[in-house]
């Protein structure tokens, strides 16, 4: 993406999702806003000038004809007091979508150029308004699938991560002028370098905490992207009812006939606050025709990329083959047992599946009437939890681009450590402490690549 920040194009784009609505905004941003909302707004009360920061009612005007499209409410919002930090226009219309593009359209035609996705958030950026990882949590407020993952991309949007890394870097930077001093000046007793505490004040104010910053990454899945939760099994053993219960709709097909599930199902749930989503797959056996070997196919792949599979058993039949081999193939550390129709009489013989069963946690419920499904859900709550750093409690998350370049960064400073303790020269540390501040810097922008920037505001929609 070009830098377009203050004193280039001006840029228009509809900011609200396209569809029937109450409301639909119209943002513009750039030198020639407020001229072109004078063009093309009537207000009903005559106004010499537009106030910043203030509502006025009229109608949107097509110059070319004179016609009226719509009553709206304009909003000017003077630079720097405004989102991108230039002068930005918003034109709350009715909504519709031949009703906003032609609102857009009439706009265009005043020589304001089509913005392109993420640009009005670019340039907060490039004006300085926010840095990189505000800008990334403004993706992830809008993509977030949990109310803890709100939280995270709203503490993230107000600069909890961008805090942590500078005082990441302000302490590498004290580091790195006590080091020089001690390369430029040898001779003097404030400039000498004291190997073990330089050490650890390295490991305990540089590596650790980035290392747990990088560990913390683990909870984005969990909080801001959700699990992916597979429901697997033979034919018949109620995997799409069990789908159903979990979801209180009628999302599957339920037949008596084994094998009416054929493709993937899929759902959104949330299970004790947490996102999941949850897929119901066709049953595993010897396919019976070229469609069910698809399905059965689809259900092995996913089984094998499920973060959590529930493997249903069906208690009314006794264990088989299939059963075993299902078992067999499900990741052991992934995988929660359910045995299913518990209402029916028991021909299941438990003791054989025990040995199978190793460590996985076993549910027994019925999909039917719903028994069980509260202590399964419990079970799914645990099992996703398990291992995620402090239960979710960090004031933000990194994404996979944070991480990269913190493990450039953790790498980098740790190279320093083991450069004072292996005696090299003073320069090599230096070096690598330098290499540890350009990877921070990464992080909030201040070294990203024009590259990165296109990569990540591609990311984001028109009208953001």
């Amino acid at each position: 993406m070009e830098n377009k920040g203050s004193g280039e194009d001006t840029i228009a784009a509809i900011a609200t999702p396209i569809g029937q609505a109450g409301i639909g905004i119209v943002r513009i941003s750039g030198d020639k806003a407020k001229d072109v909302a004078r063009r093309v707004f009537r207000p009903n009360t005559p106004t010499q000038d537009f106030e910043s920061h203030r509502l006025y009612l009229g109608h949107f005007i097509d110059p070319a004809t004179g016609e009226s499209i719509d009553e709206v409410l304009l909003t000017y919002m003077k630079s720097p007091r405004s989102y991108t930090r230039e002068d930005v226009i918003e034109i709350n219309s009715h909504s519709g979508h031949f009703l906003l593009a032609k609102i857009l359209q009439v706009l265009l035609g005043e020589g304001i150029r089509l913005a392109r996705p993420g640009e009005f958030t670019f340039r907060a950026f490039m004006n300085g308004r926010i840095d990189l990882t505000q800008a990334e949590g403004v993706v992830d407020l809008i993509n977030s699938r949990s109310e803890r993952g709100l939280q995270l991309a709203a503490e993230q949007i107000k600069g909890a991560l961008r805090k942590t890394i500078e005082e990441l870097r302000q302490r590498a930077l004290d580091m790195l002028a006590h080091l020089e001093a001690a390369i430029d000046f040898p001779e003097e007793d404030f400039a000498t370098l004291h190997k073990e505490p330089t050490i650890s004040q390295m490991e305990e104010d540089l590596v650790s905490p980035i290392e747990r910053i990088i560990a913390s990454h683990d909870q984005r899945k969990l909080w801001l992207e959700g699990v992916r939760l597979v429901i697997v099994g033979r034919v018949n053993v109620g995997k799409s009812s069990l789908l159903n219960r979990l979801l209180n709709e009628e999302r599957a097909i339920v037949t008596p006939y084994p094998g009416t599930t054929r493709d993937v199902i899929e759902s959104t749930i949330h299970i004790h606050g947490l996102p999941f989503r949850i897929a119901d797959t066709a049953g595993i056996r010897k396919a019976r025709g070229e469609i069910e070997k698809i399905g059965v196919h689809l259900a092995q792949e996913e089984m094998a990329k499920a973060d959590l599979s529930l493997l249903v058993i069906d208690q009314s039949r006794p264990l088989n083959q299939e059963d075993i081999r299902i078992i067999r193939q499900a990741n052991r550390d992934k995988c929660i047992l359910v045995i299913n129709k518990i209402d029916l009489s028991p021909r299941l013989d438990e003791t054989k599946l025990t040995p199978l069963a190793e460590c996985r946690p076993i549910v027994r419920i019925s999909a039917l009437t719903g028994a069980g499904i509260s202590q399964l859900k419990e079970k799914i709550k645990e099992a996703t939890l398990a291992g995620t750093v402090d239960g979710g409690t960090s004031p933000f998350v990194p994404n996979l681009r944070h991480k990269q370049v913190l493990l450039e960064a953790s790498n980098a400073f740790k190279r320093a450590v083991a450069s004072i303790r292996e005696d090299l020269p003073y320069e090599v540390t230096a070096m690598e402490l330098h290499s540890g501040l350009d990877a921070l810097g990464e992080v909030t922008g201040e070294t990203t690549s024009e590259e990165i920037l296109d990569r990540i505001f591609s990311q984001f929609c028109l009208g953001k």
